[in-house]
C-alpha cells in the first residue's frame, strides 16, 4: 500500500493565468484547470498549488490582493473553485491556495479607508510615517526604488517592500492578525487542503532605521515572526491536517528549522532561494552570469543536512513563477537531445533529495525560457523596472535583453504548451503574453506520445517517492563535493543505501575511484558505465544491504 502522508507528497504548481484558457480571453482560468485534472492525475501529483486567484488589479499578477474573499473574475467564481476542489478530490488530488498577507493592494478597502483620515481605524493596518526630509528610511523596494511612497493627502509615507501598489500590513496590530485568521478560515471552510504563504517571513518589522544595505536586516525573519506564525497556526490550520509552506525571503537555516519543527507549531515546510542565486554576479540578480556548480551543490547539501539534523522540513524545487526555466538555467536547451538529457538529469538530482518536491507547470515536459528579443514582449513589473534601471545606467539594449533573457520572471510565465496548434492550445484568443517559439515541438501532446520523454521520467520519480521511504525519510551523505562536473550523494535509511550520481555538464567525465555502481538500478538517464558518466547523465543505484 502506497503511503500518502504529506511528507511523501509531490506538489504541482499552477500559474493560473498561463495554464489553460477556456473562455478565449487570453488568460487561464479555474475551469481550464478542471479540464486538465486527468492529465495531472496521470502524472501522479498529490497536491496542486494555485497562484493567487483572488480579486486583484493584477499589477503584480495577483500578488496584489484587492479582496481576499472574492475570486478574480478573469479566473471564474467561487462555484468554479468548489467544482475544482471536488473534481480534484475525486482524483485524490488536494488543492493548496497561495495567500499574500504581508501586504495588500492599495486598492484594498482597508487601505482606501486608511487614506481617508489619519484617525481612521484602518490607518494602523499599515505603516504610515511622517517625515520632513523625504522617505522615513533608505530601505529599498524589492522591485527597485525606495520602499516608501508619499501620500499627499496626509503628508505621510507608507511602506511597500514590493510594488508601490502593494502596501505592507502591520502585523503588530492584533486586529490585522484577526483579519488574517478570518480570511484563512474562510478558505478552509470552503474545502481547501493547504496554503502557500507568500514572503511570510517579512511580516514582522523591526526598527525603522536607515540601513547600510537595503533594509532587509530590519524586516527579514523579524523580531516577532515566530510568535505570529504560531498564533496563525493555532487559530487556523494547525489542528486540521492541512499542508502549509512558507516562502522565505533571504532567510537563514536556523530560522527555517524553527519555522518547520513540528513541536513549534508554525508551518509544515519552507521554500528558500539560496540555491537559485548561484548565477547572481556578486549577489546581484540583474547580471549576465553563468551558474557556479560547486556553490549550487554546497548550498543544497548544507540545507539538506541542516534541516534533517534540526528536525525541520524543506520544500525542494528548481522552478516556480518567479524563477527562469531550469533546463535553460542549469541544463542546456541548445538542441532537443541536450534539452531532454539535461532536464532528466536535473529532475533526478532534485527528486532524490529529502523534502517535498514542487513541479512547476511545464517543467515536466521541459519547457524553456522563451528567449524574447524585445522589451515589448515582457509583462512583469519587476522586469520592466529593472529594464529602466539598467537603461538609466547607460547599459546597451542588447546587454539588457541578454540579462532579462536569463533572469526575468516572465521566463516561466509564458503559456503552458499543450499541443502544436495555434498558441500551443492554451487559448483560442490572443494570449496575455506570447507563447515560447518552440511550442510546436515542446508540448504535452508530443511528450505523452513519446514513452522516452521527460514527462515519463517525472512520472517515475513521483512513483518512486510514493513507494520508497528512503527518499522521504533517509539521511543524506554528500560525496566528492569538489568535483567540477559530478553531483554525487547517498541516501541512508534502515540499512538501505541509495547512490545518486549525476553529471551536470555536457562532457563525459570519469567516475572517482571509490564510487562503484554495483547494485540495482532504480532509475537511469543517459550513458553510464563503471568508469565514465556521459554528459548530462544520471543514475540511482540501490546498493546491497550491508
Amino acid at each position: 500500500m502506497v503511503q500518502r502522508d504529506w511528507k511523501k507528497s509531490v506538489v504541482y504548481q499552477i500559474y493560473v493565468k498561463s495554464f489553460n484558457d477556456t473562455t478565449g480571453n487570453g488568460e487561464g482560468d479555474l475551469q481550464g484547470i478542471v479540464e486538465k485534472l486527468d492529465y495531472l492525475a496521470f502524472l501522479g501529483v498529490d497536491y496542486i498549488w494555485l497562484t493567487p486567484i483572488y480579486d486583484s488589479p493584477m499589477n503584480d499578477n495577483g500578488y496584489d490582493i484587492r479582496d481576499y474573499y472574492q475570486i478574480n473574475k478573469h479566473f471564474g467564481d467561487e462555484a468554479d473553485l468548489k467544482m475544482l476542489i471536488q473534481e480534484a478530490h475525486d482524483r485524490n488530488i488536494k488543492i493548496m491556495l497561495d495567500i499574500v498577507v504581508n501586504h495588500t493592494s492599495t486598492e484594498h478597502r482597508w487601505f482606501q479607508e486608511a487614506l481617508k483620515s489619519k484617525s481612521s481605524p484602518y490607518r494602523d493596518y499599515y505603516f504610515f510615517k511622517p517625515s520632513d526630509d523625504g522617505p522615513p528610511t533608505n530601505w529599498e523596494s524589492k522591485f527597485g526604488g525606495n520602499a516608501w511612497a508619499y501620500d499627499t493627502s496626509s503628508d505621510e509615507y507608507y511602506l511597500h517592500l514590493f510594488d508601490v501598489t502593494q502596501a505592507d500590513l502591520n502585523w503588530d496590530n492584533p486586529k490585522v492578525r484577526q483579519e488574517v485568521f478570518d480570511i484563512v478560515n474562510h478558505w478552509i471552510d470552503l474545502g481547501v487542503d493547504g496554503f502557500r504563504f507568500d514572503v511570510i517571513n517579512l511580516i514582522s518589522k523591526g526598527e525603522f532605521k536607515d540601513s547600510e544595505a537595503i533594509g532587509k536586516e530590519f524586516y527579514t525573519d523579524g523580531p516577532r515572526v515566530h510568535d505570529y506564525l504560531h498564533e496563525l497556526n493555532r487559530n487556523t490550520f494547525g489542528d486540521k491536517g492541512l499542508m502549509t509552506v512558507g516562502e522565505m525571503s533571504s532567510t537563514t537555516l536556523d530560522h527555517c528549522i524553527r519555522y518547520t519543527r513540528e513541536d513549534r507549531q508554525e508551518l509544515s515546510s519552507v521554500f528558500n532561494f539560496h540555491h537559485l542565486k548561484v548565477d547572481y554576479k556578486n549577489g546581484e540578480k540583474w547580471t549576465d552570469q553563468s551558474f557556479d556548480l560547486y556553490q549550487l551543490k554546497s548550498i543544497l547539501m548544507d540545507w539538506q543536512r541542516g534541516i534533517y539534523d534540526g528536525g525541520g522540513w524543506n520544500a525542494i524545487f528548481w522552478c516556480n513563477h518567479d524563477q527562469p526555466r531550469v533546463v535553460s538555467r542549469f541544463g542546456s536547451d541548445a538542441d532537443e537531445v541536450l534539452r531532454q538529457k539535461s532536464a532528466k538529469t536535473l529532475a533526478i538530482v532534485l527528486h532524490m533529495l529529502q523534502g517535498t518536491p514542487y513541479i512547476y507547470q511545464g517543467e515536466e515536459i521541459g519547457m524553456t525560457n522563451p528567449h524574447f528579443t524585445s522589451i515589448k514582449q515582457y509583462r512583469d513589473v519587476e522586469s520592466l523596472n529593472a529594464y529602466q534601471m539598467m537603461k538609466d545606467k547607460g547599459m546597451a539594449e542588447s546587454d539588457i535583453l541578454t540579462i532579462l533573457g536569463q533572469k526575468s520572471r516572465d521566463n516561466s510565465r509564458t503559456p503552458m504548451q499543450w499541443d502544436a496548434s495555434a498558441h500551443a492550445g492554451f487559448t483560442s484568443g490572443t494570449p496575455w503574453i506570447e507563447v515560447a517559439h518552440n511550442y510546436r515541438t515542446i508540448n504535452v501532446e508530443a511528450a505523452l506520445a513519446d514513452e522516452n520523454s521527460l514527462f515519463y521520467t517525472y512520472r517515475d520519480l513521483i512513483r518512486l517517492r510514493h513507494e520508497h521511504d528512503i527518499i522521504t525519510y533517509g539521511n543524506i551523505v554528500p560525496k566528492h563535493m569538489s568535483h567540477p562536473a559530478l553531483f554525487i550523494y547517498e541516501r541512508h535509511y534502515k540499512g538501505e543505501v541509495w547512490l545518486i550520481v549525476a553529471n551536470i555538464t555536457g562532457d563525459t567525465v570519469t567516475l572517482p575511484d571509490d564510487i562503484n555502481l554495483d547494485g540495482h538500478i532504480v532509475i537511469q538517464n543517459g550513458t553510464i558505465n563503471k568508469n565514465d558518466v556521459g554528459g548530462y547523465s544520471a543514475i540511482v543505484i540501490a546498493k546491497e544491504n550491508e
